[in-house]
């Protein structure tokens, strides 16, 4: 399949956006894809823009991996506690809304979520796999004591660590850290709508991180064609229908006006 790629250097792509909006139209079966570019618009940095990223200040094996967690939780809140009282007031932005409005129209079936912020179930997108999890609970690691995200702070001791209530054990926000395996239930529901999408159309991610970065694959090995909106490369591009560089807000809302 040679796909008609839709370049979007510094905007909007009239011709590439036409092109996606076709391309959903004809399909029996959409799915979404998202990465942290879907939510930079609300203000949450991604990870991995150079110069910009939260990678970049910081190294995520010392701070955002399980064992990091486990041999200095200290260490792990002090920053993860900033990122999630910084989330308390941002909601959704634009590109959510897009594709929720997709979902309402009957135009997409799903949305996949590499996303740990809840913006897309607050955008009223209904069905919605957190293949990282999301920071709307965390969990006591030694008895099974859960918490809403809400009651959290409560639970901080003088050393900044979050203790359960019930036994004092370490208390971990229901995320996947590095190291540790993706949740297999929603793992597995995002391989089963990867392989029966007619169009994934993957929006805000670089496609870097696996396993999720392989589901475009899923999808082109079962015959459907991959769309691509995101700022910067992609391992997909050259297999792209259409490519889109632009902002992820723009974007889609230039394929809503055309649908």
């Amino acid at each position: 399949m040679e796909g008609q790629v839709a370049d979007a250097h510094g905007g909007s792509s009239a011709v590439g956006a036409e092109r996606l909006a076709e391309l959903i139209r004809e399909s029996g079966c959409t799915v979404a894809l998202t990465g942290a570019g879907v939510s930079v618009p609300s203000g949450i940095p991604d990870f991995r823009t150079p110069g910009e990223g939260l990678w970049e200040k910081v190294d995520p094996m010392e701070v955002a991996h399980i064992d990091a967690f486990r041999s200095d939780p200290a260490r792990f809140w002090s920053f993860y506690r900033p990122r999630l009282q910084g989330l308390s007031g941002i909601g959704p932005n634009r590109a959510h809304e897009a594709l929720a409005e997709l979902e309402r129209r009957g135009l997409l079936e799903a949305v996949i979520t590499q996303n740990i912020d809840t913006l897309h179930t607050r955008a009223h997108s209904e069905h919605v796999v957190e293949v990282h999890g999301s920071i709307r609970s965390a969990s006591c690691q030694s008895c099974d004591a859960t918490y809403e995200l809400a009651a959290l702070e409560g639970l901080f001791d003088d050393e900044g660590v979050a203790a359960c209530a019930v036994c004092q054990g370490y208390v971990k926000p229901d995320v996947v850290l590095f190291g540790e395996l993706l949740p297999p239930d929603a793992m597995a529901e995002a391989e089963a709508l990867a392989s029966r999408a007619d169009l994934l159309l993957c929006v805000g991610s670089s496609l870097e991180v696996h396993p999720v970065a392989g589901l475009p694959g899923v999808t082109l090995a079962a015959g459907g064609r991959v769309a691509i909106v995101t700022k910067g490369p992609t391992p997909y591009d050259g297999d792209a229908e259409v490519r889109l560089d632009g902002d992820v807000v723009a974007e889609l809302d230039a394929v809503l006006a055309r649908l």
